[in-house]
Order: C-alpha cells, then structure tokens, then sequence
C-alpha cells in the first residue's frame, strides 16, 4: 500500500513540472540581451509608457539580464531625457496560451530585493526565441481595435 501511495505522488509530481519546452526556453533566455527596437502594429506617433515605467525611446537600447535558475532579472535604462538606472523584476515562461498558441512570458517589476510593491506585473507573448534574439508582443485595445507592441532583443 506504502508503495501505491508513494507510487501515485512521485506521478503527481513530476506531471506539475514544467515542460521541456518551456526549461529549454529558461536556457535560451539566460544572459544578457539588448532590447534593440520597439515597433508598433499601427503606423503614427504615439505616446506609450512601456512596463509602467518609461516612453519608446528610453527602452530602446536598454539592456536586460535574465537569471532563470530563481526566475529573475535586472534592466537598465540609460537615456539623456530618461530616469536611468537599474530596474528589478520577476519573470516567468508559461506553457503555450490555447488562444494565441505562444507562450506567455511574464514580467513583475521589484525591488532590488525582489519584492514587488503592487503585486502587479506584465502578460505578454513570446513570439520568437533562438540563441540570438528573441521577441515579445503586447496587444492592447486602442479606440476599440487591438494594438500590438513587438519588443525585438539581441542577445549579447
């Protein structure tokens, strides 16, 4: 009997574990990379505060480094009209979202002690991820149309 218990918890547990997929994605992703440009789904100017934090042209160029082994990171922004400095976060990679079919990457900005203040964070997709770039998109409802948000990075 000790045994069928034992038996049934060890399934259990291994099936709650992250896919293969998703802890290759971990590899690929740790290191540093340069969010190189943002692109808008839309043609025209406008005014978005990216993360809740800083405008297009603050992050373009920031640089990012990911630590998958306890899922969290630092970025950096460094712009003459921009608040520079170091930002802390949180993240993590989903499994495969049944209504887009990518991944959900997601991001939750910290304290340098990695201890959120709002307990709010960031859902957006995992478009593209290979040893050397990867991308995330961000949908969002304006005047009642969707609005994509594509972040491309280099890894360095």
């Amino acid at each position: 009997m000790k045994k069928l218990i034992l038996l049934c918890l060890s399934i259990t547990v291994l099936s709650c574990g992250t896919s293969k997929t998703v802890r290759t994605s971990k590899k690929v992703i740790k290191g540093n990379w340069v969010l190189n440009n943002i692109d808008y789904s839309e043609a025209g100017t406008y005014n978005v505060t990216l993360l809740n934090d800083a405008d297009k042209a603050c992050f373009e160029g920031s640089t990012w480094q990911f630590v998958p082994n306890n899922n969290t990171g630092i970025y950096s922004i460094n712009g003459l009209s921009c608040a520079s400095g170091e930002r802390y976060f949180m993240f993590t990679i989903d499994e495969v979202n049944a209504e887009t079919g990518l991944y959900d990457f997601l991001l939750k900005p910290t304290s340098e002690k990695y201890k959120s203040e709002t307990n709010t964070g960031f859902r957006l997709s995992l478009t593209a991820l290979s040893d050397s770039m990867m991308q995330w998109q961000q949908t969002v409802n304006v005047k009642g149309k969707p609005f994509t948000i594509s972040m491309n990075f280099t890894k360095q």
